[in-house]
This record gives structure tokens, C-alpha cells and sequence, in this order.
């Protein structure tokens, strides 16, 4: 289940790199949708870098079939690493932990703490308020379902690129990154009741030098787990302004093999619409064409000028079809103000 990957690279880093390799920071994302859509977490995620090692940067989104949306962000003080088994096995910040229980294997989330109470339709207006909080509680154990996507972005294989690809490799992260699909159960505790869940989603580890502000043009990034065990995603950027080729990086597993895939069709981020938007997708694999249908459900929106460089970012879900099998999965997708409209 670990493909080509050392057990220890699903552990974390023990302690801050030093100098002069203070560049290089670590981060864990999930992505998880109630298995029959009324609720979503599109992305909680926390980030360790050597600059603010013990005060970590956190993200997390939480969407209901409503509407409603639950989202909490900020800074927050880092738990102890090291597990009852000396293992590097804790990322955490403010109300966020991943606990690692079997490397590539089981993992579990929980969240504690307050959350902003809005709606996706006070995102795309932009008139959140702030001052509005509520509880929100969940905890779920995770168990892979799928060997890690991975991708190496070392010197080797860099220099070995074109323009285009390595100029978006500085944003996606310069070293190394893997995406698992996964499977779940766990409880939600939100206005004062307790429920239990079934969930499907992904996991996203890098360790690597990033620089979010850096060639950041906009992308769209999608990936889906479905009943009988196949999956697919990609993440691709536009092709540049001079026309070189962009970062573009798919998968395709099924019948048991991972095959490399490269997205052909690409719904890119134009409209600015609450669900319903058909956003199908197409990749090119040694399978030949996969096809997979979708529409969007459960999105959240971060539409601020001041947020991600002047980028439009949408955090969601969709509804997704293939060959008679349907499950839903992550979509995120981000476009400058003027590429994008509100319907």
C-alpha cells in the first residue's frame, strides 16, 4: 500500500530542519465526504514549517447539503510529535490533530474547537461574519484504500523538464508529494448532537520547499474513490502565457495498478456558482480514455482580493459518475477575478 515510498516517509518530521535547510517545510491535508453526501470536509490541513514551528498554520472547511458552512483558520499551538511508541507520528495545530497508525495504512483525524458559522451563499456574496461561532467536534479513522499517487519533484527528475512544468513545480512543492484515496468511520458532534459517519475521500503528504505566491496562476485539482476500488484524479495548470506546457499530473488505478495519466479535458474555474456546475473531466493514460462525470455539491469559497495572491479559490465537492459507479470526491479549483463571473 506504501508503493515505491519508505514506511518512515508517513511519519513526521521530529523537529524544525536548521539552517540552511529552513526552506524545506511538511504538510498534511484530507479531504472527506459523508459517503452519501449531506456533509463535507473539503480540506482540513495543517502546515509545519521550520519559521513558525511550534505555532502552526491550520485550515479547515466543513459543508452541509444546506448550504451551511463551518470553516476555521488561523495559527495554533503544535502538539507533541512523538506517539506512546516514540514514533513521529502527530501533526497537529490549534484545534486540528492527524495521528499516523499504521504508516500508509490507518490514520486518524480529530478536530475540537470553534468554528465560524456561515453559509456558501455569504461567501459568494462576501458578507461572512466573523463574530458568528459555534462547537464543532468530529473524529474519524481513516483507512487507505489505495497505494500513495506519488510524485517526485527531486533535482533529478526536474532538471529533466520543460519551462513550463518546472516553473509550476516551484508552487506545487520541490521535493516530494503523494495522494491516497481512502475510507472511513467516525462521529460528527455538531449543535448539541452526536452522530456517526461513513466517509471516502484523500490524504495529500508533501515534505518539499514551496512558495504559494510564487507562479501561482490558478489550477484545478480533482480526485474521486469509487465502490468497487477504482479511482482517479489529476492537477493541472493553464498552459502559460509563452506557451509552454504546464504542470499536468494524473492518475488512473484500477484492477489493482497505479497508471500515470495526464488530463485532457479540464472544467477550470469560470463561474462562481453554489452546485450544479458540470465539472467532468477527461484523462489520457496508457488505459486509453477515462471519462468521469461531475457536478459540483458541498462547495465553499474564498473569493477575497486579499486571499491567495488575488486568486478566486473554490474548496468542494462533486457528484461523480463512472461506468455505472458513482461517489463523490474533491474538486478544488482557483482563477483570477477577471477569468471568472457570478451566474
Amino acid at each position: 500500500m506504501k508503493g515505491s515510498l519508505p514506511l518512515d516517509a508517513d511519519y513526521m518530521l521530529a523537529e524544525a530542519p536548521p539552517p540552511p535547510f529552513d526552506w524545506v517545510r511538511e504538510g498534511t491535508s484530507y479531504w472527506l465526504f459523508e459517503e452519501n453526501g449531506e456533509f463535507a470536509i473539503p480540506r482540513i490541513g495543517v502546515e509545519a514549517e521550520p519559521w513558525s514551528w511550534e505555532n502552526r498554520r491550520f485550515q479547515s472547511n466543513f459543508a452541509l447539503s444546506d448550504g451551511r458552512i463551518l470553516m476555521r483558520s488561523g495559527q495554533g499551538l503544535m502538539p507533541p510529535v512523538t506517539d506512546k511508541d516514540g514514533n513521529p507520528a502527530i501533526l497537529g495545530g490549534g484545534p486540528i490533530t492527524f495521528r499516523c497508525l499504521a504508516p500508509f495504512e490507518r490514520w486518524l483525524v480529530t478536530f475540537d474547537g470553534m468554528v465560524i458559522d456561515t453559509s456558501v451563499s455569504d461567501q459568494i456574496a462576501k458578507s461572512v461574519d466573523d463574530s458568528r461561532l459555534v462547537p464543532l467536534k468530529y473524529e474519524f479513522e481513516l483507512t487507505m484504500a489505495v497505494p500513495p499517487n506519488e510524485q517526485d519533484i527531486s533535482p533529478g527528475k526536474f532538471a529533466t523538464w520543460g519551462k513550463g512544468k518546472r516553473r509550476d513545480a516551484v508552487s506545487v512543492g520541490l521535493g516530494w508529494r503523494f495522494e491516497q484515496m481512502l475510507r472511513g468511520e467516525g462521529e460528527v458532534e455538531l449543535d448539541g448532537t452526536r452522530r456517526s459517519a461513513k466517509v471516502v475521500g484523500s490524504r495529500i503528504k508533501r515534505r518539499s520547499v514551496r512558495t504559494d505566491g510564487l507562479f501561482l496562476r490558478g489550477h484545478c485539482w480533482q480526485a474521486v474513490l469509487f465502490p468497487d476500488g477504482r479511482a482517479a484524479g489529476f492537477e493541472a495548470r493553464p498552459v502559460h502565457d509563452d506557451g509552454e506546457e504546464p504542470w499536468n499530473e494524473g492518475f488512473v488505478y484500477q484492477d489493482g495498478k497505479m497508471h500515470h495519466a495526464r488530463a485532457t479535458k479540464v472544467p477550470w474555474l469560470r463561474d462562481i456558482v453554489a452546485s450544479g456546475e458540470d465539472v467532468s473531466f477527461e484523462l489520457e493514460s496508457e488505459l486509453g480514455t477515462t471519462r468521469i462525470e461531475g457536478r459540483t455539491e458541498l462547495a465553499t469559497f474564498q473569493l477575497g482580493s486579499d486571499h491567495l495572491w488575488g486568486l478566486r479559490l473554490q474548496q468542494g465537492g462533486a457528484r461523480y459518475s463512472w461506468d455505472g459507479q458513482s461517489a463523490y470526491g474533491m474538486i478544488e479549483r482557483s482563477s483570477w477575478e477577471d477569468m471568472t463571473r457570478f451566474e
